[in-house]
Parts: structure tokens; C-alpha cells; sequence
């Protein structure tokens, strides 16, 4: 009965044991741990025990118990963050996608410059090498551009990029609207140039900074007939009518002018003042209500110019802004505001 009570005891001990984790006492005492990593799940020679440490720095993997190196020169899977420059970026994932591409930049490249007598050199690269790397470069260019849509879609992107003197972002949405135009077959029998000065067109007024369609059509050297009519095709086709305002000239007419930057605000007092009577304004055009603007704001600030310079800036004939500028006198003398600060 005794012996049987030790037993007991000693089995309840050894569960206490395991159950609050404490270290047996004796040989070997120490709690074995299984820590293993990609490729190492058996012991250790050495030692016998499971437990692998990576380290990265080093690209090394060795038991945490003795030391014992097992593997070395190991791949890191992880992002690249050398810096090869004197530069404080250390990012090495490259540009992001762009619709000003025609493959949106993921496809890679071999460029010319690298093939050079000067850059070979640099590059260890031998007579014979660089005629079969630059036959490599012509094949690889002629399989990317093989389909005529794809060949278009490059002489597209690359027309916006050199003509549409838009920011990055319009540029983008410009590219991006040409090439779902191309997809749906709509570029088909029509000039690239056409559809692309459209898409420019458009693009610039959703975005609040339009732009006149005789300028465009002798950025991109089409007819103004010809834009004309795509913009009515292509607006039609994506609801994208917009009807512009006054106010969406006012900072392109100043800088061109040369105006001082205190002429922003007198003109934007003024718009505020006509805005409200859609009537009078609603149905001229809008280049020419902003010319008048302007034309009023220059001569009550001091800084006058003549019709002549803001017609040629506007687009507008000396006829209509006469007209409207008679027709924004009288609507101000019949509220009593004299448009003087």
C-alpha cells in the first residue's frame, strides 16, 4: 500500500511538472524545444536537438543549441532593399502601371543605349555579342508590336505624350479612354490623330481645364471639322457632355495676358456678381463672357490691355467682345455696382 501511494505521488509530481512547465530535474534536464524552419525539421548531428535559426543577414541557417552551420548562401524571399547608389531611396519594385504605355510598362525592354560602343564597354561585351544582343532587341521589338491595333495604340499614347501639353494624370485618363475606344473598334477607318485631339478635348474639359478646339486641332494637325464631329461622336457615345463655364478660363486667359495675380480676384468678384443671372450669360460663349470679364476687371485695376491682345487670347473677334462687353456694363449699372473694389 505504501509503494502504491509513492507511485502515485510521483505521477501526480511528474503532471505538476509538465502541467507548470518546469524543467525535470537530472541529466538532459533541459526542456527540449521543436523550433524547425523551410527545409530543417530533423535534429541536429550534434547535438540532437530541433531547434534552427535562420539568420538573413548572413543567409546562414545553424542550430540555436551548439552552433553547428548546416546551410549557407540561403535566398532571402523577401523584398530587395539594396541600394546600389548614392541615393536615399532603396526601392527596388520598379515603376508603376501607366495607360501612357502601350503594354502599361510591365513588359521589359532592352535599350539601345546599353548597346552602345561606350556602355559595352563598360559592360565587358564583345564585338559579336553586341550585333546579336541588337538582333535580339529588333526581334523583341517587332513581337510586341506584331497586331496593327497594338502598333496604333503605341503611335497613340505617343502622340498624347508630345501634343496634348496636359499633366501626367490627364494624360493618363486620355490613354486609358483612347484605349477603350480602340478595343470597342471605333478608331477603325478614323485618323489616330482625330480621335486622339477628341479624347484630349474631352478629357481637359471633365477635368475643369479646357482647352479651345482650334488649338488642339493644330496641336494634333487636324481639320476642325473633323474634331468637331468626334467630339460629338465620342461624348455622345460616353455621356460626356459638359457644358463649360466662364470660370474655367479665367487663369489660363491671365497668364497669357500677363496679368498680375491681384486680377484673379477682381475677376472672381465679378463672376460672382453675373453668375447668379444664368439668362444673360447662359447661351454666349463662354470665351468670350470670360474676355469680358477680364477686359472690365484690367481697366478698373490699372493694368489695361487692349481688345485687340485679349481677343487673340480668347479666340474671340473684336465684334463679340464689343458686344459683351456693352452687354456686362449694362447689367452691373442696372444692379449699381460700380466693379470697383
Amino acid at each position: 500500500m505504501v509503494q502504491d501511494e509513492q507511485d502515485r505521488r510521483l505521477a501526480e509530481n511528474k503532471m505538476k511538472m509538465q502541467r507548470d512547465n518546469i524543467v525535470r530535474g537530472g541529466i538532459g534536464s533541459a526542456r527540449p524545444q521543436r523550433r524547425v524552419v523551410d527545409g530543417h525539421t530533423t535534429p541536429c548531428d550534434e547535438c540532437g536537438v530541433v531547434d534552427w535559426k535562420s539568420d538573413i543577414s548572413r543567409g546562414e541557417v545553424s542550430c540555436n543549441s551548439c552552433g553547428l552551420v548546416v546551410e549557407e548562401n540561403s535566398i532571402d524571399p523577401g523584398a530587395e532593399w539594396t541600394n546600389h547608389d548614392n541615393t536615399t531611396d532603396r526601392s527596388r519594385v520598379g515603376a508603376p502601371s501607366t495607360y501612357t504605355l502601350a503594354d502599361k510598362g510591365l513588359n521589359t525592354s532592352i535599350a539601345s543605349s546599353d548597346l552602345s560602343s561606350g556602355a559595352a564597354g563598360r559592360l565587358g561585351m564583345s564585338a559579336k555579342a553586341r550585333r546579336d544582343w541588337r538582333r535580339r532587341r529588333t526581334i523583341d521589338e517587332r513581337s510586341k508590336t506584331r497586331a496593327s491595333r497594338a502598333r496604333n495604340l503605341v503611335k497613340a499614347n505617343q502622340t498624347v505624350r508630345d501634343r496634348s501639353c496636359l499633366p501626367k494624370s490627364m494624360q493618363e485618363e486620355i490613354c486609358r479612354l483612347y484605349k477603350i475606344l480602340s478595343e470597342e473598334g471605333f478608331v477603325t477607318g478614323r485618323s489616330i490623330a482625330g480621335v486622339t485631339a477628341a479624347c484630349t478635348y474631352l478629357v481637359a474639359r471633365k477635368e475643369g481645364a479646357p482647352r479651345q478646339i482650334p488649338d488642339i486641332a493644330e496641336a494634333f494637325q487636324v481639320h476642325e471639322k473633323e474634331l468637331s464631329r468626334m467630339i460629338r461622336h465620342i461624348a455622345r457615345k460616353f455621356r460626356m457632355h459638359k457644358v463649360s463655364s466662364p470660370a474655367d478660363y479665367f487663369s489660363r486667359f491671365i497668364s497669357d495676358l500677363k496679368l498680375p495675380p491681384n486680377t484673379q480676384l477682381q475677376v472672381d468678384r465679378l463672376w460672382g456678381i453675373l453668375e447668379q443671372h444664368v439668362d444673360i450669360w447662359q447661351g454666349k460663349k463662354p470665351m468670350g463672357v470670360a474676355a469680358a470679364l477680364i477686359y472690365k476687371a484690367a481697366s478698373e485695376s490699372g493694368h489695361k490691355r487692349t481688345q485687340a491682345e485679349i481677343c487673340e487670347v480668347a479666340g474671340v473677334s473684336e465684334v463679340t467682345l464689343r458686344g459683351l462687353n456693352r452687354l456686362v456694363e449694362g447689367i452691373f449699372k442696372s444692379l449699381g455696382e460700380s466693379g470697383k473694389n
